[in-house]
């Protein structure tokens, strides 16, 4: 039997939907393994196991931080695991111990710009995380992508043995078996934009058009979910300033009111420049939204043939995309029946199971 440490410091947060549901589906397994599940202390109940061999231990250390270089380290080396599973390439880089890392993408290394972040400071970010990226790729026994675009992103900017970048596709399940109705958009036609407010989203483009299809729909509202912050709160105003109409920057939404917003949209609409795996469309499809998507990085990989795609630089071309979905109803219910079966090609057990065989 080993001791296999799990790093979840991240577990409450975008990304903590794939830690959470590992640990979730790696107890189903009945492995004969000890796992320590290492968080930060905020977080010690965001997940409990209900296995015996899966512990909880607080791992207090922040990301990109000279106590995560230091303290954390200390910490691993004490903890004395057989292997460590880093669920993110952020560790500590004099560790010298088993490991293997999972590397969701490279956005970091691609992006221009960051609200909040001053160009120069971004620049000093992208090289410690570039130097970080190379060096845990090479010491890693195994690296975990979740598509095979990120494996071929990776091994383009790392080369290593290709059979040692492994693809674990993620997976969707619905995000809540039950419906809390957000009345202010009952009964209203709408498209749904969800996620952070980042450049690299877009959520300008789609933003610019959903204006466009105004004048063909003018029914029709964007609702723009997802947690409201400093970036958010920019494109609000910037929203306002160019007097843009029937658009709901509606901020964090529980997973009852997101499934609402999943069944009861007119589409979901995903405009982003760069995904690692694209998650968000994947539950809208689950839930039987049609959906229309960017046709970036590793988006056609994950969605198939169950969307309609467009280039996320043109919103026009986004608009007339948009518009095809919502004139054609035998293509909406393509998109549905498509969409449903796409999902299901996806399986948290079995990217547990091709985790726990790594």
């Amino acid at each position: 039997m080993a001791h296999i440490a799990i790093d979840a410091r991240i577990i409450n947060s975008s990304t903590g939907r794939y830690i959470e549901r590992l640990l979730t589906y790696l107890e189903k397994l009945d492995s004969p393994h000890r796992f320590s599940v290492l968080v930060r202390a905020k977080d010690k109940d965001f997940w409990k196991p209900t296995k015996d061999n899966f512990k909880v231990v607080v791992a207090d250390y922040h990301q990109y931080t000279v106590a995560e270089q230091t303290k954390f380290h200390r910490f691993l080396k004490r903890l004395d695991a057989d292997l460590i599973h880093f669920c993110m390439p952020q560790q500590p880089l004099l560790y010298t111990g088993k490991s293997v890392t999972t590397v969701h993408d490279l956005n970091l290394l691609r992006i221009k710009e960051n609200e909040g972040m001053s160009v120069p400071i971004l620049k000093i970010k992208q090289l410690i995380f570039a130097k970080l990226l190379r060096i845990v790729t090479k010491r890693s026994v195994f690296v975990l992508t979740p598509t095979r675009y990120t494996k071929d992103d990776l091994l383009q900017f790392q080369p290593v043995d290709t059979n040692k970048v492994i693809v674990t596709y993620e997976a969707a399940d619905l995000v809540s078996d039950t419906e809390d109705p957000v009345k202010q958009f009952d009964g209203k036609k709408f498209l749904i934009v969800v996620g952070r407010a980042e450049k690299y989203k877009n959520q300008r483009g789609a933003i610019e058009a959903h204006q466009l299809l105004l004048k063909n729909h003018p029914d029709l509202w964007l609702v723009i979910i997802g947690k409201r912050d400093q970036t958010s709160r920019k494109l609000e105003a910037w929203t306002k300033k160019r007097g843009y109409k029937q658009i709901e920057f509606f901020g964090f939404a529980t997973d009852a009111q997101l499934a609402w917003f999943y069944n009861h949209c007119a589409a979901y609409v995903f405009p982003s420049f760069m995904e690692g795996f694209g998650l968000p469309a994947l539950e809208a499809m689950k839930h039987g939204a049609p959906v229309v998507s960017s046709s970036a990085t590793c988006l056609p990989e994950v969605l198939g043939d169950a969307a309609i795609y467009f280039d996320p630089s043109q919103p026009s071309e986004m608009a007339d995309q948009i518009a095809r979905g919502l004139n054609d109803s035998a293509l909406q219910k393509t998109l549905v029946s498509k969409g449903a079966a796409q999902a299901d090609k996806y399986s948290w057990l079995r990217m547990a199971k091709e985790t726990h065989e790594v």
